[in-house]
């Protein structure tokens, strides 16, 4: 008697691993995944693969290596799976509901993909699963309500999709949940569900622009757990709830751009553990609570764009780990703390738009580690810190609209990080820099007292791009190198000293678009070079001593503002701007003449007219007696003819003799 034997192996999980390795193409980034070896190696081994205990595959983790296929079937046969981390991947299609047979799935992980579709509807058919992460997808629809029947679930992440239906308030069923990101989905507008209270582990509660409205839940103040809460974005509105601020392990709160409006709880937790809050943009009233200044680890406060009053309590000066402290556009008055920047690394100082009054703080670069002030449209007096001497991190200053004073020292210009000044309507002094930082690109000191010549050697303001000096006392040429400036856009002059001619070679200037030297003294006719200026959309040059004509070139460029009034300029204007477009851009030069415009018709002078007349006079008498002479010709041919044809017709009747 004779038996059948089967002779095909069982597959082993090394088998499935190669299997899925094919599936996706053998790409070289899984190299590892080899059966080439002697004796073969073990897949616990191989990268991105983890094992347990006694050998088996337990987890896989292949994020952002570049899949483009779909994921296979076949990595359901890996019976003790738990962890699946395809992240950052191309992978298409909808959800892959085979992964149903995965069992023991409990880590699943699809983030940064292209599925579409919707949510199945028994996902809650993966009942070990802990963790799901399906962010930054395109799926759809409404979140299913069987998701909350998942009752091990700790992080559920489906931010960054397109949902444009509901979610379930089956959510608070979750007991066990602790992190809940919702964030970036187009869902249709609903109040934020009580049901969320219940969820007593929550520690990470995200819900940025997910079209909520209402208010936020007073039992929230009971999440004693939550470390984040994010509502920003949304539509809610009324009172921020008094406990928010008691919460102890409350981390962030950001409530930016909604809605809300009444003050500012004041009440605040004992050892708060506060490290962010942002309630920017909203209809927040009354003052700024002291007790910010108690929040030891706090490390940004954004208040901006609400409508708060009174003083910035001192004790915000006095916060030990304080980096941003933004407050622009409110009404805050007063002086700033004076010890803002002593006691913590602060890095960025925002308080525009307000009506503070006052000197900048001396010590806000003390622990240096400040990058920028934003302290335009205030009251303030006094002069530039001395704590920005050897501020080498700062990058940006904006002072304009002040009272500020006080001579600008020369150190300043040699702040290595240092991009922008921006000071202009103040009353500061000192020369022009001589040398600029590296990557120093906008230059703004508009009605000051600055004074000096423009630098003849200017290849440390190669990156310069905006260049305002107008009304100082700026004085000197504009020298020929300076037009050297290849990403100089703006270049405002007006309103100072400067004399002498204007370059007559344009070396660069190539993506100027404003130039701007009115009421100078510079003389001299205006450079041809300037037609090269294709990107040229406004040039004055009105109230100065140029004299000249006005280079034809010029008309080829498509300005939107022109003035050359007030000066010595002469001949005719070129016919693209002889038009009322350009009515008053040639005022109070009498010797510019024009033939549309009535104020500035041309005056020719007699040996003119004389030429004139001749010059018309001569061709049309010329083809007045060519076309007499032709008239005569015709007339005699004519005459010819009929006497022709009289002799014929008198032949014919004569009789023979």
């Amino acid at each position: 008697m004779s038996f059948a034997v089967n002779s095909q192996s069982p597959v082993t999980e090394r088998d499935v691993l190669l299997q899925v390795k094919s599936h996706f193409g053998n790409p070289p980034s899984l190299g590892g995944w080899s059966n080439n070896t002697s004796p073969p190696s073990s897949p616990c081994s191989w990268p991105e693969i983890t094992c347990s205990g006694d050998g088996s595959v337990t987890g896989i983790a292949l994020y952002n290596y570049n899949i483009t296929t779909e994921i296979p079937r076949e990595i359901c046969g890996l019976k003790n799976l738990i962890a699946l981390n395809l992240s950052y991947n191309y992978f298409p299609g909808e959800f892959p509901t085979f992964l149903y047979n995965c069992s023991k799935l409990q880590y699943l992980d699809l983030s940064q993909n292209y599925f579409v579709g919707t949510i199945p509807r028994d996902i809650d058919r993966l009942r070990e699963l802990r963790h799901l992460n399906l962010g930054s997808n395109n799926f759809t629809g409404d979140i299913p309500r069987s998701i909350g029947n998942l009752p091990d679930l700790r992080d559920l992440k489906l931010c960054c999709n397109l949902f444009n239906g509901t979610f379930p308030v089956e959510i608070g069923n979750l007991s066990n949940l602790e992190t809940l990101e919702m964030a970036y989905n187009n869902f249709s507008p609903s109040p934020i569900p009580e049901e969320l209270s219940n969820l007593k582990n929550l520690k990470v509660n995200w819900w940025t622009s997910t079209n909520l409205i209402g208010e936020i839940p007073k039992s929230f103040e009971n999440l004693s757990n939550m470390e984040q809460l994010d509502l920003a974005l949304n539509r809610i509105h009324g009172k921020i709830p008094r406990g928010l601020f008691l919460l102890p392990n409350l981390t962030s709160l950001y409530l930016w751009n909604t809605r809300l409006s009444g003050p500012i709880p004041s009440d605040f937790a004992k050892n708060s553990k506060l490290v962010a809050v942002d309630l920017s943009q909203n209809n927040l009233t009354g003052e700024i609570p002291d007790g910010f200044g108690e929040l030891q680890r706090l490390e940004s406060l954004a208040l901006f764009w609400n409508r708060l009053s009174g003083e910035i309590p001192p004790g915000i000066g006095r916060i030990p780990s304080l980096k941003v402290f933004k407050v622009f556009g409110n009404n805050l008055s007063g002086i700033l703390p004076t010890e803002m920047g002593l006691h913590s690394k602060l890095e960025t100082l925002e308080i525009s738009d307000n009506w503070l009054t006052g000197r900048l703080p001396e010590n806000l670069c003390a622990r240096k580690a400040f990058r920028g002030v934003a302290a335009f449209n205030n009251n303030l007096t006094g002069e530039i810190p001395r704590s920005f001497q050897g501020c080498d991190p700062l990058e940006t200053i904006q002072l304009y609209n002040n009272q500020m004073s006080g001579k600008v020292q020369p150190w300043l210009w040699t702040l290595k990080s240092l991009r922008s000044v921006l000071i202009s309507n103040n009353s500061f002094s000192g020369e022009l820099p001589r040398e600029l930082p590296e990557n120093f690109t906008r230059l703004e000191i508009n009605n000051n007292r600055f004074s000096g010549e423009i630098p003849a050697s200017s290849s440390s303001f190669k990156s310069v791009i905006v260049f305002h000096a107008s009304n100082n006392l700026i004085s000197g040429r504009i020298p020929e190198e300076f037009t050297a400036l290849s990403k100089l856009t703006e270049l405002k002059l007006d309103g100072n000293s400067l004399s002498g001619e204007l370059p007559h070679k344009i070396l660069s200037w190539k993506r100027l678009t404003t130039l701007n030297i009115a009421r100078n003294n510079v003389s001299g006719e205006i450079p041809k070079a300037l037609s090269s200026l294709s990107n040229l959309l406004v040039l004055d040059f009105s109230q100065n001593q140029l004299s000249g004509s006005i280079p034809l070139e010029l008309g080829n460029l498509r300005l939107t503002g022109l003035n050359l009034s007030s000066n010595k300029l002469s001949g005719e204007i070129p016919h693209q701007f002889d038009n009322l477009a350009f009515e008053n851009s040639f005022l109070n030069n009498p010797g510019l003449c024009g033939d549309t415009l009535e104020s500035l018709q041309c005056r020719v002078p007699k040996h003119h007219r004389f030429q004139r007349w001749v010059l018309v006079v001569i061709p049309i008498a010329s083809f007045v007696a060519f076309a007499i002479i032709v008239a005569l010709i015709i007339v005699k041919v004519r005459g010819r003819n009929q006497r022709k044809k009289n002799d014929c017709d008198v032949s014919e009747v004569k009789p023979f003799t």
